[in-house]
């Protein structure tokens, strides 16, 4: 039996990899002795949280406003996002030209509100926990004559957060595993699509916080599960279900799901903090959370790791790192 094509290929990335040359950051993949005594094995990081405007998302943002054609695009770009995509989406219609208005939860950090407006975009509030941001998103759009652009179900979005695992394993040749942050599953999508294609064999592990294990649960399932909104400090991946387009590619292409609590991910950002000398927010700091932890059976000898993110302002920060005091 012929296996379905997916909706985004090797050739996408590929090309999405192109478009950005000159225009995204080439991100440093950082590594440590004392990671690599701690987990037993080579371990690689990529580093999006220095990517332009602090997060992966700037890749498939940028990959999918710039295929459009120049009439829509001079209309305009909603968004809907907690944080990342917001910022990404408002910095990439500005560098190419256009106009964003950004749907972002009332709970949003407020670094990430103050800096989505700072690059030009209109913010537009709502209630995380009882509306719907994608019906909100679409009315949005419809009324203003903008085009959407979601944070990961787009295969052009999907297709530029993998040049991120792209650019990691042409700097490090054949890894055994990569351990990628799951939200919607756009950056694990596009990721696993550039790493299989090139190493076949190698292990694609995403991480969720346990709060928001709704992928977990879907592969597991066999089909999209819908868990409640989770609450965890990882709120790049507080979502409730899988992506539409993204689920059917992580299910054939993902081997499996590790789970970190929120405390697995203050461990870890402390970790980058005093050892990689980088700042990573709770969200990209989970697959370093899982190694860290234990969560990643039988590690293999090479493993890359996508930091995804470091966008944190310093109070939220501290409050999250600091050890607790000793009586």
């Amino acid at each position: 039996m012929a296996t379905a094509a997916l909706p985004v290929s090797f050739a996408d990335v590929r090309e999405a990899a192109a478009r950005l040359r000159g225009i995204a950051h080439r991100t440093p993949v950082l590594t440590s002795r004392t990671l690599n005594s701690l987990v037993g094995a080579e371990v690689f990081i990529k580093a999006e949280n220095v990517q332009r405007m602090g997060a992966f998302k700037f890749r498939g943002a940028y990959n999918a406003i710039a295929q459009l054609p120049p009439e829509q695009r001079a209309k305009g770009i909603a968004a809907y996002s907690s944080g990342n995509h917001a910022q990404a989406t408002a910095l990439a219609a500005r560098e190419l030209g256009t106009t964003a208005v950004i749907l972002m939860p009332e709970d949003a950090p407020r670094s990430k509100r103050e800096a989505t407006a700072g690059y030009g975009a209109e913010v537009v509030t709502y209630d995380r926990y009882t509306q719907d941001r994608g019906a909100l998103a679409h009315a949005l759009a419809e009324d203003r004559g903008l085009t959407l652009i979601p944070p990961y179900d787009h295969p052009h979005v999907i297709a530029g957060q993998g040049t991120a695992a792209l650019e990691l394993l042409e700097e490090t040749g054949p890894l055994d595993a990569l351990l990628v942050p799951v939200g919607g599953g756009g950056l694990i999508a596009g990721s696993a699509t550039a790493a299989t294609a090139l190493h076949p064999g190698i292990r694609v592990i995403g991480v969720e916080p346990e709060a928001g294990d709704d992928t977990k649960r879907s592969l597991e399932a066999g089909t999209r599960v819908t868990v409640p909104v989770p609450r965890t400090i990882a709120d790049g991946q507080a979502l409730a279900t899988p992506g539409e387009i993204t689920f059917p590619i992580n299910q054939r292409l993902v081997d499996s799901i590790a789970l970190v609590s929120d405390d697995e991910i203050r461990t870890a950002m402390r970790f980058a903090f005093e050892r990689l000398k980088t700042v990573l927010e709770p969200s990209g700091a989970t697959p370093l959370a899982a190694l860290l932890a234990g969560r990643v059976e039988n590690p293999p000898r090479r493993i890359g790791v996508i930091a995804s993110g470091g966008n944190i302002d310093v109070d939220r920060f501290i409050a999250l790192t600091q050890r607790p005091e000793r009586g």
